[in-house]
C-alpha cells in the first residue's frame, strides 16, 4: 500500500508540478500540501484523472497555529471508490487572504466550508451563500480559534419576562482556582489534602 501511495504521490507531483508544494505519506496515508491559488485545479484533477478518481468528498475542515505567519490549514479528504484510496490536502491561508471554493467541483463542500468559516474565519471565495452554521447570526468571532476566549464574549439566556431570548455579557460568578494536579489518591510526599490534618490529631 505505501508503495501505491509514494507512486501516486510522485504521479501528482509531476502532472500538478506549479501548484503541489510537497507530498507527506504517513502511516499508509498520503497528504498532498498545495498552493491555495491552485486548489481548484488541484481538487478537479484528483476527481477526474483515471489514475485517481477521487470522486466522493468525505470532508473539508480547519486547523489554527497561531504561531505560523498563515496561521490555519484547511483540510479536504477525499475518497476513490475505483481505486480503494484515500488523500488528504492541505492548504495555508490566513485572516485576510480568502481560499478558492471547491462548490464546483464538489457540491456537498458547501457546508463543510461554512463550518471552516463559521468555526475558524476563514474566508471561502465565490462560495454561493458563505454564512453561519453552527453558531447563531449574531455570534461575535470564530470559536475554534486558539485566541478565542474558553467562555466566549457573550451568553445567551431565555428570560421569562420579555419571553424571549437575550444575550448578555459573560459574567463569571467566581474566579478562576488554581490547581496543582497533584492526585489526591497518590499524592506526593508533604502533600496534604485539606482537613487531612484532623485525622493526625485523633491518631495522636
Amino acid at each position: 500500500m505505501k508503495e501505491t501511495l509514494e507512486e501516486l504521490g510522485q504521479y501528482l507531483k509531476y502532472e500538478l508540478s506549479s501548484g503541489v508544494l510537497d507530498t507527506v505519506c504517513v502511516l499508509d496515508e498520503l497528504t498532498l500540501i498545495i498552493r491555495r491559488e491552485s486548489v481548484n485545479r488541484v481538487i478537479s484533477f484528483l476527481r477526474d484523472d483515471p489514475n485517481c478518481l477521487f470522486k466522493t468528498l468525505i470532508d473539508v475542515c480547519g486547523a489554527d497555529y497561531p504561531n505560523r505567519p498563515e496561521r490555519f490549514e484547511v483540510v479536504y479528504h477525499l475518497l476513490s471508490l475505483k481505486h480503494n484510496q484515500r488523500i488528504r490536502v492541505k492548504l495555508t491561508t490566513d485572516e485576510a487572504s480568502p481560499v478558492p471554493s471547491v462548490v464546483p467541483q464538489f457540491p456537498s463542500a458547501n457546508w463543510f466550508e461554512r463550518e471552516v468559516w463559521d468555526l475558524y474565519g476563514v474566508y471561502f471565495a465565490n462560495h454561493p451563500d458563505l454564512r453561519r452554521i453552527l453558531t447563531d447570526y449574531g455570534f461575535d468571532g470564530h470559536p475554534q480559534r486558539k485566541d478565542f476566549p474558553l467562555t466566549g464574549y457573550v451568553e445567551m439566556r431565555y428570560d421569562e419576562e420579555q419571553k424571549r431570548v437575550i444575550y448578555e455579557p459573560v459574567k463569571l460568578p467566581q474566579a478562576f482556582r488554581r490547581f496543582d494536579f497533584l492526585s489526591p489518591w497518590e499524592g506526593s510526599e508533604g502533600y496534604e489534602l485539606p482537613g487531612d490534618e484532623k485525622a493526625k490529631g485523633n491518631a495522636a
